[in-house]
């Protein structure tokens, strides 16, 4: 996929549903053994990335057609990294933490999430972060991250480091060479591609 302009007139809000329907729709028609396979590759790239920082790794547990699957934070954790994942806080705001100790702790949250059911680690939890895996339906060259829309990454990925890597995890492609942006978009430093592997973006702002 490649970006597109669109005519006059149209926002930036209504080019990325644009563009967050046609990815949508292009993951529900991927097959499911291309995306299993897929999931294997990443994970492996995670493991691979993860033995390269120091400190815990910021996760998520992928869903539905999300590249990835539930076994790549599972994998993270027997390698002996210390896993959290998010926790979607009550009211706006940067996400939550909670220590990652196996699916079976793992209870119902928000937006038809799974999150650890132990104690909460803080939205702080992030700059102690060696790195940060973040979803997306699509990234581009520049380091622009396009999101479901709910904003919880965006108040969430600047707490982290200036030198943490923040990686999306996508089908190759879904790495464009141009997406559309806002002020308030935080940036990602680089992708973790099924097929291509890491792949460094531009300077997050």
């Amino acid at each position: 996929m490649t970006a597109r302009s669109s005519p006059d007139g149209v926002t930036i809000r209504a080019r990325k549903d644009e563009w967050r329907r046609r990815l949508v729709a292009a993951r529900r028609a991927l097959p499911p053994q291309v995306h299993a396979a897929r999931a294997r590759a990443l994970t492996a790239g995670a493991v691979e990335l993860a033995a390269t920082v120091d400190g815990p790794v910021c996760a998520y547990l992928p869903i539905g057609t999300e590249p990835g699957s539930p076994a790549l934070v599972e994998v993270l954790r027997a390698a002996g990294h210390e896993v959290v994942l998010p926790v979607v806080p009550q009211l706006p705001g940067p996400l939550d933490w909670a220590r990652f100790e196996g699916v079976d702790a793992l209870v119902a949250g928000p937006l038809r999430l799974r999150q650890p059911a132990g104690a909460r680690l803080g939205p702080a939890m992030i700059e102690r972060a060696g790195l940060v895996l973040v979803p997306a339906l699509a990234a581009d060259r520049g380091g622009a991250r396009l999101g479901r829309g709910g904003g919880f990454y965006d108040r969430t990925l600047p707490l982290a480091a200036p030198a943490t890597p923040l990686v999306v995890l996508l089908n190759d492609d879904e790495l464009v060479s141009e997406l559309p942006a806002e002020p308030h978009d935080h940036r990602v430093s680089a992708a973790l591609l099924a097929d291509a592997g890491f792949t460094t973006l531009g300077n997050r702002t």
